[in-house]
């Protein structure tokens, strides 16, 4: 037999018990290498993933998974990369009856705290003088992330679980504040849509000014008077700055 398939052999029965067992290797060493892989994986999305976990019995989660870890082929050995992985195998995931309709959006979430918990600073970007937002190139710190979901997902826990969404969809801000504590935003729909805009202008590495986001929101409110939505941003804007979540470019 081959080297190679005797490695493929061993890296199958890891990912899945069910395999056979690998010719010329003793049983209970397999199982002490399976569970060490499959524990650490186990553990580093568990902890990713905490109130999602508590929303599955023990049994339940461990299911979950070990699907996880037996069919999706992951394009990381980092593990504090496994999360976005697990976050990937979700979206192709076929879900169950017994899974929360809300569990996309909820491991989303959760795993937008871990990104901005990580990120590590721009040496591009630099704190905003909230004076100065008017005429400076304004970008969304690399530590901070815009999402919209259909549901609640920041009231979701054992003991409130939701059958349907709200009415209106939610919007929220996860950031990393200057005491580097990640903290959570909910924000109105204006204040989304002008962080949004910051925010792709941001991911093509580059910038937009104030004048240029009062431009792009009189063509979304035509009926708003100029005034009233440049007084309006000029304050929202402020308290984004002063929270960290907009800065400039150096």
């Amino acid at each position: 037999m081959k080297f190679t398939d005797i490695q493929q052999g061993f890296m199958d029965y890891i990912r899945d018990p069910s395999q056979p067992l690998p010719n010329g290797i003793e049983p209970r060493r397999m199982v002490i290498y399976r569970e060490l892989f499959f524990n650490n994986v186990n553990g580093f999305v568990s902890s990713a993933f905490p109130v999602l976990k508590s929303l599955y019995d023990e049994q339940a989660w461990l299911t979950l998974v070990q699907q996880f870890f037996a069919e999706h082929n992951c394009h990381t050995p980092i593990f504090v990369e496994i999360a976005g992985e697990f976050l990937a195998f979700l979206q192709q995931y076929e879900m169950k009856d017994s899974d929360p309709k809300f569990l996309l959006e909820l491991a989303h979430y959760e795993w937008l705290e871990l990104v901005v918990a990580t990120k590590q600073l721009s040496d591009q970007q630099q704190i905003l003088e909230a004076d100065l937002l008017l005429s400076k190139p304004l970008q969304l710190s690399v530590c901070a992330k815009v999402a919209q979901y259909q549901y609640d997902v920041q009231h979701i826990s054992v003991d409130y679980q939701p059958i349907e969404p709200p009415s209106q969809p939610q919007f929220f801000c996860v950031y990393r504040d200057v005491e580097e504590e990640v903290s959570f935003l909910q924000l109105n729909p204006l204040t989304a849509q002008v962080l949004a805009l910051i925010e792709q202008r941001t991911q093509l590495q580059t910038s937009i000014g104030f004048d240029e986001i009062i431009h792009e929101l009189i063509g979304f409110y035509p009926h708003m008077h100029p005034d009233t939505m440049i007084n309006g941003c000029v304050q929202m804007l402020k308290q984004m700055v002063e929270k960290g979540i907009v800065v400039t470019t150096r």
